[in-house]
């Protein structure tokens, strides 16, 4: 990182999830100055003219049109750059039209000797953010996805409605793919302290139904099948994954120190090298400061296994296009 970090953040891609991202991160104030970059200059200048019109009722910050050249200024970069998700498609299908896309942006930051955080956005983002670990030299410190941070976060949602809790009461992650293979780690997940099952047996509201696998797997399954639905309603996700981009910069920014399931390159932890998923991260202003290993239960721990099988797969298919 430079030796006087700041907080300006670079957002390549202006369409539906950067703006968004820059909208939300306008209105938090984590920032000081935001950049868009995109190849379509004349949709970064709209996104970037209708931003800055609305600072009057924001936090203080500057909002401008970039090119490539601000990346050697930036201390964070998020790359939102790609292909859309279409309707009925994996994230997983997206690999090919989007891998050229990341690489391609990753040499233009790698170019400008930037030494900011760069967080990947595009889909399918444990694949694309590997692309652009390996082109910024294997810094897994530095270079990182998204991964899992807006399915924990859903996570989460869907318990403490279960519960009937707060949802900033609720502990609980997804690790593994961000996509139809992540892993619910249930043997992590607690309310004040209380593992969930434990909790929902207790509180006598109903009883115990996420003590049973089966409850529980339908609780997942919504959790794997929300991204599908809004696409389908809507044709893109954006808000929600825009809030979760903001989490994860303010922690950089702010060297906050939080604990999220970004996707990150692992090199032994939980068994597993070289293969890029979610696990729960330390993240600061360096970027991921730490891994933590958490205790998985044995089905837990096979499940993270099949995750990063699947993903060795995709990866092995990418390098032989």
């Amino acid at each position: 990182m430079r030796e006087h970090p700041g907080r300006n953040v670079v957002v390549v891609g202006a369409g539906a999830v950067g703006a968004t991202f820059a909208y939300a991160l306008m209105l938090d104030g984590a920032a000081e100055e935001i950049v868009l970059v995109d190849r379509n200059q004349d949709l970064a200048r709209g996104q970037a003219m209708d931003l800055s019109q609305g600072r009057q009722f924001a936090q203080p910050v500057s909002i401008r049109v970039g090119t490539a050249a601000d990346y050697a200024a930036a201390d964070v970069i998020v790359i939102t750059a790609g292909s859309a998700q279409k309707p009925g498609e994996s994230r997983l299908d997206l690999l090919q039209r989007n891998a050229h896309i990341v690489g391609a942006v990753m040499s233009e930051i790698t170019a400008t000797g930037s030494q900011a955080v760069v967080v990947v956005v595009t889909n399918p983002v444990d694949l694309l953010t590997q692309v652009a670990v390996r082109a910024a030299g294997d810094e897994r410190q530095r270079v990182f996805g998204s991964g899992t941070v807006l399915d924990s976060a859903r996570f989460r949602g869907l318990i403490a409605e279960h519960c009937q809790v707060d949802i900033h009461n609720v502990h609980a992650y997804i690790i593994g793919e961000h996509g139809d293979s992540e892993v619910p780690a249930w043997s992590m997940s607690h309310i004040a302290g209380v593992p969930v099952w434990d909790h929902c047996a207790d509180c006598r509201r109903c009883h115990g139904e996420l003590r049973d696998a089966e409850n529980r797997a339908r609780l997942v399954q919504q959790v794997r099948d929300s991204a599908y639905h809004i696409i389908g309603y809507k044709g893109a996700t954006n808000f929600a994954v825009g809030l979760a981009l903001v989490r994860i910069v303010r922690s950089i920014l702010r060297n906050e120190r939080s604990v999220l399931t970004v996707s990150t390159v692992l090199a032994g932890e939980y068994g597993i090298r070289d293969v890029c998923l979610s696990v729960p991260c330390i993240v600061g202003r360096n970027g991921i400061e730490r891994i933590i290993e958490g205790k998985l239960s044995q089905e837990e721990l096979a499940g993270l296994t099949q995750s990063a099988k699947v993903l060795h797969g995709r990866l092995l298919e990418l390098q032989s296009l």
